[in-house]
């Protein structure tokens, strides 16, 4: 179960479960997330024998490792979201924390920057206009 959902959770980033299934699938993971960030034969033969999945295992390796490399540790965010309605189960979001697109949708911000006269655009359709006006004044 576990390796199913640490695949699930490298695939798509973010997952939904339980409070319990989280906490142990964090412990899971990030071991192995530890282990990508040196991509040697060794390592990825390490990791293959937990997941069992050559997408997931050549996307942690390829993406994930890259993304978290200068990360000493804590690769995975448990955000609590509640109670299930069928069995009131304690739920949490599970997500890759450099990948995260809710606290930060856009990437960077973008610095703001004033503009010092106007757009070509707005020039060249002034001319347009003036040429219009005075063949119609004739």
């Amino acid at each position: 179960m576990l390796a199913n959902m640490a695949c699930s959770l490298i695939e798509h980033k973010r997952i939904n479960t339980t409070v319990a299934k989280a906490k142990a699938l964090r412990m899971f993971a990030e071991p192995l997330i530890t282990k990508s960030k040196d991509d040697t034969t060794h390592n990825r033969r390490i990791v293959f024998s937990y997941l069992r999945d050559k997408y997931a295992v050549t996307e942690l390796f390829k993406e994930i490792s890259v993304k978290v490399g200068d990360r000493p540790g804590g690769y995975i965010r448990i955000i609590k979201l509640g109670n299930r309605q069928g069995d009131n189960a304690s739920m949490a979001m599970v997500e890759l924390v450099d990948y995260n697109e809710v606290y930060n949708p856009n990437g960077k911000k973008k610095k703001k920057t004033t503009r010092r006269g106007r757009s070509k655009k707005a020039e060249s359709t002034d001319t347009v206009v003036d040429t219009k006006d005075e063949s119609s004044e004739e």
